[in-house]
């Protein structure tokens, strides 16, 4: 009995479901098939012995560059990395079963390191559950606040720490010619736009922010004690207002924030602009805003996003 069948009994004794052994059957013909060719790549795929998996006992013979050409190989064709890190597992498994019978004394998939699977992103909201979000009856100095907190993560873009982290000074001084500008990522500022309703959204709160806040606290959002707003209290907010808008959805202010990417983008097709407005490394890290490039960012943005309207140009 070679070392593949041992191993399928194996799992069978292990009550491994009849797709769990599928695909470790699949995964291991996978790689003896790239290491035949790799050894040998004139050989005939179409000999029995290429690939079966009953008849092949050389696993000792697949080495570390051996398993590394095979990751390799496979990205290259567009592999997934969900895929790869469940067929390196196969390998581990079963090298380590191959340790346990005593036919190879090493594990060359031990060291090999999955790709990084991409974070997905959060279900962007359509424009009609967002303005059911943002057209709350406001009965509270709070409600007032928190409309200002949403609009402006919808309209601006901005990751929910750079709001909480936003001060009246510098952080509102461009209000009036719509953009606020905020702290990102790697500690760089950046303006971002701010649609009508933001705006008003903003100014209906500085009205009365300074009934309620401390005498020396510069945050633009407080707390009911007068302090800054915490990024814990403005998710338990948005999850208040979600109940009452009755959403059938969880929401977060990263979804907001990628409702407005995603709005802008499906109505612009200019992807540069909405990266240049949500601060992504990429572009943070290699572009200097100049007036020119403001400019391009309004226009884009008065034209596409749902709840911008006409501003003064910076």
């Amino acid at each position: 009995m070679n070392a593949f069948t041992q191993f399928m009994q194996h799992l069978q004794r292990a009550n491994k479901s009849p797709h769990t052994q599928q695909n470790y059957q699949r995964d291991l013909a996978a790689l003896l098939d790239f290491y035949q060719g790799y050894i040998n790549p004139n050989a005939d795929k179409n000999d029995k012995a290429w690939s079966d998996l009953t008849e092949f006992n050389q696993w000792q013979a697949i080495h570390f560059e051996v398993m590394q050409a095979f990751v390799n190989s496979r990205m290259q064709q567009g592999i997934s990395a969900r895929t790869l890190a469940r067929q390196l597992s196969t390998f581990r498994s079963f090298y380590d079963f191959l340790i346990q019978q005593n036919h190879v004394t090493h594990n060359p998939a031990k060291s090999i390191k999955a790709p990084k699977q991409p974070k997905p992103l959060p279900k962007s909201l359509d424009v009609d559950l967002t303005q059911q979000l943002l057209e709350q009856p406001l009965n509270t100095w709070q409600d007032i606040r928190d409309q200002a907190i949403f609009e402006l993560l919808y309209s601006a873009g901005l990751r929910v720490a750079e709001l909480a982290s936003l001060d009246l000074s510098p952080g509102l001084d461009g209000l009036q010619s719509g953009w606020v500008r905020v702290l990102g990522k790697g500690k760089k500022m950046r303006q971002a736009p701010v649609g009508n309703p933001a705006k008003q959204a903003i100014l209906n709160w500085l009205a009365i922010r300074n009934e309620h806040a401390h005498p020396q606290e510069t945050a633009v959002f407080i707390s009911r004690t007068g302090r800054r707003l915490g990024i814990r209290s403005i998710q338990q907010h948005l999850d208040q207002r979600t109940l009452q808008a009755g959403l059938p959805t969880k929401m977060s202010p990263h979804r907001l924030r990628h409702a407005c990417a995603t709005h802008v983008l499906e109505s612009s097709g200019d992807l540069r602009a909405v990266q240049e407005m949500l601060g992504h490394a990429n572009i943070s890290t290699t572009q200097i805003y100049t007036k020119l490039d403001l400019q391009h960012l309004a226009k884009v943005y008065d034209a596409a996003h749902p709840r911008a309207k006409k501003r003064r140009e910076p």
